[in-house]
């Protein structure tokens, strides 16, 4: 079954065509031929954001791509029954679309929180390892840990896995780093290299990135703050959906594609440690 890709952004859908996987089998594509058939398929809106590097970002054509995306793609050949449609927006807007019904599941690299677990459901299967890490301007060698952060301005985008880590830090440790929220990365990003900010919370691969793609100056230090298995994110209802991503991310991993799309797009293998 050839599956039509669909994403909007600020509310204007473009339409991408997706290639059939690589790594599906000549018996996978007459199982989706013959469900064409006799099921019907179902739509589902994947909440995901542009300016993640790596992770889910516009290329340089102006297509939505990176690990999460191409993730996505890869399950949805695997689900004959569903059609995947991206809808795009900051990350903040994630969680409200999500609860109000106007997307399915969101694809952000998202980790577990209590909070996030009272409210959401997160699938069983893991599909990255993420290292949050401090980075700051590479000429800065003042700091070289989260404890040189005390009395700092450090960036960060609100209820993203940086935020949350910061602020729980904060508090359990009276560190008094001041948390300068922006809604975007790209406006972290900037601050770091003007100055106006002294550090965020990032990882290894969205560093060596940004560093390539506009010169943001950064470096990373100290040991990493955490290495959390990621999920996708649901409403507490949307378990059958959950449950078939699960099947089709057990079937990615054991045909490598998991770990040939994170060295691809992560600059190394982050699900040897699932």
């Amino acid at each position: 079954m050839k599956k039509t890709w669909l994403w909007s952004i600020s509310s204007a859908i473009l339409l991408l065509s997706a290639c059939s996987s690589n790594t599906a089998t000549e018996e996978k594509k007459e199982k989706v031929a013959t469900n064409a058939n006799t099921e019907e398929v179902q739509k589902i809106v994947v909440g995901t954001g542009t300016q993640f590097p790596n992770i889910c970002f516009l290329d340089e054509d102006g297509n939505l791509t990176g690990y999460d995306i191409e993730m996505v793609k890869a399950i949805d050949e695997k689900l004959p029954e569903y059609e995947f449609e991206f809808q795009t927006m900051d990350f903040p807007n994630l969680l409200v679309s999500l609860e109000t019904d106007k997307i399915d599941f969101v694809a952000h690299q998202m980790e577990v929180t209590e909070e996030r677990e009272e409210k959401y459901l997160f699938n069983k299967e893991p599909y990255n390892v993420f290292p949050l890490k401090v980075t700051v301007h590479q000429d800065n060698d003042e700091i070289q840990s989260i404890d040189d952060l005390k009395g700092k301005k450090v960036g960060a985008t609100p209820t993203s896995s940086s935020a949350v880590l910061l602020e729980k830090y904060n508090s359990e440790h009276d560190l008094g780093a001041e948390i300068v929220y922006s809604q975007s990365s790209v406006d972290s990003n900037q601050q770091l290299k003007t100055g106006r900010i002294d550090a965020i919370v990032s990882t290894p691969f969205a560093v060596d990135f940004v560093n390539e793609q506009s010169d943001a100056q950064q470096k990373v230090v100290g040991e990493a703050l955490s290495s959390s298995k990621v999920f996708f994110l649901f409403n507490k209802d949307e378990t059958a959906l959950a449950d078939r991503i699960d099947e089709a991310l057990v079937e990615l991993k054991e045909e490598g594609v998991v770990s040939e799309l994170s060295l691809k797009w992560l600059g190394a293998d982050y699900s040897v440690d699932f």
